[in-house]
């Protein structure tokens, strides 16, 4: 028997047992069996106010919860997931399965687990009638911005840098490379919202026991988290910073998707469950979602001011450095040398990415046709090769070991590069008033 369906005879029940919120933070309380898990959230201070709604902030909570849930399912795969919090009506628990089946393809994949939505889980709730909310007359102004750290949220904060005032910058476990970026912009301590979680240990020990582990769809965290920021906040906007690329698979002939809760898809739904159970307003949209990731890579080369401060390696996060090892690396070292040197990039990411044959399989599936795509949060194939003949131009005098490789799969594929420098994906949610920034 797999582990899979080991695990499952063994911990049929998965049990939301019940979640707590107030001016400290967050918390809530899961169980398998006899082991049992309570994630935590601090906020960086306290913004409750008079005017707080506390039964809308309590019901984000609640769904904050039903996010933080999946990351701990998914050690045991538990058949039946009872709620005995909150409430869900057929609407939302189809809302919670279409989330968890496809925010965990990549974990079936690498697991290789065989399942399908109807029978990998069933949700029953002790309560099915959620409580609806009407528009106050609150008048918000302004944008939560999550800020990851990486190039991308730092373009949304120099493309909205005419509305700062109004401003917050959003953090999840605050660190290094997002607070620099945050102050490079020009946000002061005062304008930046800090919310610390932390994974119970429990669930560490039942990886180490060799339960089952892997991707998870940690976007809706970001989602359902900055939902809640900007409701305490009183802002008009959540402005993510996901691009068009995101929507695209990354196993060659299967829908599975290493970026499904920064998809268009997702976002899609994200706003029409918040509509629903929550408020008009907030409203959350990916201002970059009409730019592909080349697109982006272009608009970040004009802010040089945040070359010293910017990472999103995720094997470096802890220690705010570039790895200089990994496939995120070379795929932003990639983008990058489209437009900068290489003395530049090397002292970005204290290498030449570019000229070292042993990340010639991580090339190769950020390249070709055919293989898959590194599970990292990384554009097209095409903004890929795209981004390799402009770099080829800048270093046709002595190309490195990778561009060599490049043009040698050029002679035998003939690879057809599109022009994206005009691509305007129109699929998106960015408001009237704010596209113009992205038009110009």
């Amino acid at each position: 028997m797999d582990k899979f369906s080991q695990l499952r005879k063994e911990y049929p029940v998965f049990i939301y047992h019940s979640y707590e919120i107030n001016e400290e933070g967050f918390s809530c309380h899961f169980s398998i069996g006899e082991y049992n898990f309570y994630p935590k959230w601090k906020w960086n201070k306290n913004y409750f106010t008079e005017k707080t709604d506390r039964k809308l902030i309590d019901t984000i909570a609640f769904s904050l919860g039903m996010t933080e849930l999946i990351s701990y399912w998914k050690c045991a795969c538990p058949p039946t997931v009872l709620v005995k919090c909150g409430a869900l009506d057929e609407f939302q628990i189809n809302w919670w399965k279409k989330l968890y089946f496809n925010g965990l393809g990549e974990f079936f994949y690498r697991n290789a687990i065989t399942t399908d939505f109807e029978s990998f889980m069933t949700i029953i709730p002790d309560n099915t009638e959620p409580p609806r909310f009407s528009e106050t007359g609150t008048e918000r102004k302004g944008a939560v911005i999550p800020v990851g750290g990486g190039k991308d949220s730092v373009v949304t904060l120099e493309l909205l840098s005419g509305m700062k005032e109004d401003n917050v910058c959003y953090l999840i476990n605050p660190r290094g490379a997002t607070l620099n970026c945050a102050h490079t912009a020009g946000y002061e301590d005062d304008k930046i919202i800090g919310f610390s979680r932390s994974i119970d240990k429990a669930l560490i020990e039942r990886n180490n026991d060799g339960w089952l582990n892997g991707h998870t769809p940690f976007s809706a965290i970001v989602a359902f988290s900055s939902y809640l920021c900007a409701v305490l906040a009183g802002k008009k906007y959540i402005a993510l910073s996901n691009e068009s690329s995101a929507n695209e698979t990354y196993v060659s002939g299967m829908e599975v998707n290493h970026q499904y809760s920064k998809s268009t898809e997702f976002e899609r739904d994200f706003r029409e469950y918040t509509e629903k159970y929550f408020l008009p307003e907030p409203e959350y949209f990916s201002l970059l979602r009409p730019w592909s990731e080349w697109q982006i890579a272009r608009e970040f080369v004009k802010y040089p001011k945040y070359f010293p401060v910017f990472q999103s390696c995720n094997l470096g996060s802890k220690t705010d450095i570039w790895c200089g090892k990994c496939a995120k690396c070379l795929y932003v070292y990639i983008l990058l040398s489209a437009f900068l040197t290489d003395d530049i990039l090397t002292e970005i990411f204290g290498c030449n990415m570019l000229d070292n044959p042993e990340f010639l399989p991580m090339f190769d599936g950020l390249v070709l046709d055919g293989e898959d795509k590194p599970f990292e949060c990384v554009g097209t194939k095409d903004e890929v090769r795209l981004s390799l003949e402009m770099s080829l131009k800048l270093r046709k005098n002595n190309p490195p070991a990778l561009l060599k490789a490049y043009y040698g799969y050029k002679e035998i594929g003939g690879f057809d590069i599109p022009v994206l420098d005009n691509f305007f994906d129109n699929d998106n949610f960015v408001p009237k008033e704010l596209l113009l920034l992205l038009k110009g």
